[in-house]
């Protein structure tokens, strides 16, 4: 049984403390996390992307461009100086100890980036703050959560999204097995499992009504408190 489910939203919240609610939203690639961090973007919510964070680090020249080349090699950068971020993904997808080591060299960075991002989409006062990071409760932020939200769906449609999005049907079933060993952990950390196998008019009523149920769930917590 997982203490973190049971724990107060104060006592999660202790290390990042905001006036807005946050929520923590993590999946397999291809379950449609961005598809319902845009419907909460809808409902109100602030929404923070730690892949675009990411992506914002690794620009031609950046440290932790310079940094991933040196070690793993000059192969991994295209001529303009970017980086070759699907050969990368290959990579470390297929060698879990590369793949630690390139986590080691982006997450400190994307940690600072990520802390700054909530703390200014909070000044903007947000019906919530959401942090969609696919590595939210191995980078230890499950912490900074009023609620952790896992977005599932079947294997065979998220093989189908993937390949849809113009993935090689190789490289999708390298990352939906790589990812497949963590799947334990996030339903452990999970307060909310959500489903999107289901007609997106339903699904999206799943997600709304959650999210007005989280609101209400965290205010009274912090009134209680």
């Amino acid at each position: 049984m997982n203490d973190y489910r049971f724990a107060s939203a104060e006592s999660r919240r202790s290390s990042l403390r905001t006036q807005a609610p946050v929520l923590g939203l993590i999946g397999p690639i291809g379950c449609g996390k961005s598809t319902v961090s845009g419907w909460l973007a809808d409902d109100g919510a602030a929404i923070i992307d730690a892949d675009e964070l990411t992506r914002a680090l690794m620009t031609p020249g950046a440290p932790v461009t310079e940094s991933i080349i040196a070690g793993f090699g000059p192969d991994f950068r295209h001529p303009d100086g970017s980086l070759d971020r699907a050969a990368l993904g290959r990579l470390v997808f297929a060698d879990p100890e590369r793949l630690a080591e390139l986590e080691a060299i982006v997450h400190p960075a994307v940690e600072q980036l990520e802390r700054e991002a909530i703390r200014a989409a909070d000044l903007r006062r947000p019906a919530a703050i959401v942090v969609e990071a696919i590595k939210l409760v191995e980078a230890g932020h499950v912490g900074w959560c009023d609620e952790v939200w896992l977005v599932v769906c079947e294997p065979e449609a998220q093989l189908a999204r993937l390949v849809g999005r113009g993935m090689a049907e190789a490289d999708a079933r390298q990352r939906i097995a790589a990812q497949a060993a963590s799947l334990p952990a996030w339903r452990s950390a999970a307060t909310r499992i959500l489903r999107t196998d289901g007609r997106p008019a339903e699904v999206r009523a799943a997600v709304d009504a959650a999210f007005a149920e989280m609101l209400r769930s965290v205010g009274a917590a912090r009134q209680s408190g």
